[in-house]
């Protein structure tokens, strides 16, 4: 049984629905954190056994190709139209209703995927060309293998996600919640035990493996809901769709933007990708801990709110969302610059790994870094407008920051190389969380009184004071400790360690509610998943 986070009252001195928040958002982020810090693993092995070479590109590219389709044909629809649709018929009376509408769903959307892997296989050569056009032409020929062989992965990704939206409709959320971290074990286990013979192939039959690890992990949660498999056109399948149509555009105008930044990075060295990549991972480990996790959590009380007609309840809940992602993610993100050296030695700088990837990689990290906190807050913003069911807004403006994108790129990519697409990238983003942030004020009037630059500016001072103490004792300690495992884990936790007690009793010294959410929240005990 699922323990509800509403069953645990908020303590007298702490707003009810901020307690709930953070009690839900908890919830989401155990399953997030084994996927993570898999994915540093799995991030660490790469590097370890092929290095940043233009394999590894060759490797990445290939892995684009399922990640698109799934983005755009499963992805957005799980919390956008699965998880609504499924839930009307999450009650125990209705529940050979939802077999047999999951059943349709299954049916039709797997018959689809797998024709999709069909049509991608045959038109393999033109799809690594247009994602990685400007690469070598032997590289190029090991990536339309490689992408061959990673291909199948697509349909399982979709079961898989079919899968999530169907139990988390029915609030079973442990499956689904460590079915990423499995997936990442697979990669993990088929490049440890298979690289020596197979090569960069290992890592596209990982990929493979993981999905169907991913698929068969939520196997045991579908209990009572095991779903009719059938061929019909559902009056519910296309309500999913219609709930759907409208997300299809920004996802569209998103992945458009991804591809871009592959064949341009493709046109700045072979390494380039390896380097963005192992970047990119680092600042994705905290931006799914903390942004997600919180914009998960928020989101039905500001659908809920937002039919309802109460909007200060929705404008609280709003304003409390953005403030807690604040309050963590600037102390991440200056936590990541002040240490970026020190970290890519730990997780990366063995092997095949190099001094000079090592510092490649901490220029890209230290320019993503910019964008992070407007990504951060993102999400909630999309949310917002999606809880108002209006779907068009956040995808027009999705347009205007590729564009945005584009003419900061083609600009720089000149001059700076990759550097000039990591730039752009944090523009991108920058101009989208502006650009709804301006919208949520004049709009839905949903930041008025909410003490958001209040929070920024007491945030920031800490985490900026953070950053300074973190970096002075990294630098005074690396010449000490060396080189070596142990000690680079060492000089990160001592001055991660240290740098993060000084946060915390900054925040502290400056008054702010979050920091007696997160206390409360480390002290009670009882949230559970069973």
């Amino acid at each position: 049984m699922q323990r509800r986070t509403d069953e645990f009252s908020a303590p007298a001195h702490l707003p009810a629905q901020g307690w709930i928040i953070a009690q839900a958002a908890a919830l989401i982020t155990l399953g997030n954190v084994a996927s993570r810090l898999l994915g540093l693993v799995r991030e660490t092995v790469i590097a370890e056994i092929f290095g940043a070479s233009g394999l590894v590109s060759a490797f990445r590219t290939a892995a684009l190709a399922p990640t698109l389709v799934y983005d755009l044909l499963i992805g957005g629809m799980i919390s956008g139209a699965l998880v609504p649709v499924f839930s009307e018929y999450a009650d125990p009376a209705r529940r050979s209703e939802l077999r047999h509408v999951a059943g349709v769903v299954f049916s039709l959307l797997g018959l689809l995927l797998a024709l999709v892997v069909l049509a991608l296989e045959l038109a393999a050569p033109l799809l690594t060309w247009a994602l990685a056009g400007g690469l070598p032409a032997d590289l190029l020929a090991t990536t339309t293998d490689l992408t061959r062989l990673i291909l199948p992965a697509i349909l399982f990704f979709g079961l898989s996600g079919i899968t999530t939206g169907l139990l988390y409709s029915t609030q079973r959320f442990l499956y689904p919640a460590f079915g990423a971290a499995i997936f990442n074990l697979g990669i993990i286990l088929t490049a440890l035990l298979f690289s020596d013979r197979l090569g960069i192939a290992a890592l596209s039959l990982g990929v493979v493996l993981g999905s169907i690890l991913q698929l068969l992990i939520q196997v045991p949660g579908l209990r009572g809901l095991r779903p009719q498999f059938r061929l019909s056109l559902d009056p519910a399948l296309r309500r999913i769709l219609l709930l759907y149509a409208p997300v299809v555009l920004g996802i569209v105008v998103s992945q458009i933007g991804i591809a871009i930044d592959f064949n341009l990075a493709s046109r700045t060295g072979e390494q380039s990708r390896a380097w963005m990549q192992a970047a990119t991972h680092l600042v994705q480990f905290p931006l799914g801990l903390v942004s997600a996790a919180i914009s998960l959590a928020v989101l039905p009380s500001l659908a809920q709110f937002a039919s309802g007609g109460e909007k200060e309840r929705f404008r609280k809940t709003l304003g409390t969302g953005l403030r807690m992602v604040l309050f963590l993610i600037l102390p991440a993100a200056l936590g990541l610059l002040a240490l970026s050296i020190p970290i890519i030695d730990l997780l990366f700088e063995h092997g095949a790994f190099t001094r000079q990837d090592t510092q490649q990689t901490a220029l890209a990290l230290r320019w993503y870094l910019i964008g992070m906190p407007f990504a951060a807050i993102d999400l909630l913003l999309i949310f917002a407008f999606y809880a108002h069911q209006d779907t068009r807004t956040p995808n027009l403006v999705a347009i205007l920051s590729v564009l945005v994108y584009l003419l900061v790129a083609l600009g720089t990519i000149q001059p700076l190389g990759f550097v000039g697409l990591v730039i752009a990238d944090s523009c991108k983003h920058a101009a989208h969380s502006i650009s709804m942030l301006l919208l949520a004020h004049l709009r839905l009037d949903a930041l008025r009184g909410q003490r958001i630059l209040t929070l920024l500016a007491k945030a920031g001072l800490a985490s900026l004071g953070m950053a300074l103490l973190a970096w002075g004792i990294a630098s005074q300690l690396s010449p000490q400790l060396g080189d070596g495992l142990w000690n680079e884990l060492t000089l990160v936790a001592l001055a991660g360690g240290a740098g993060a007690g000084a946060y915390l009793l900054a925040v502290v010294g400056l008054g702010t509610e979050e920091i007696d959410l997160l206390w409360t929240l480390l002290r009670r005990r009882g949230l559970a998943v069973s």
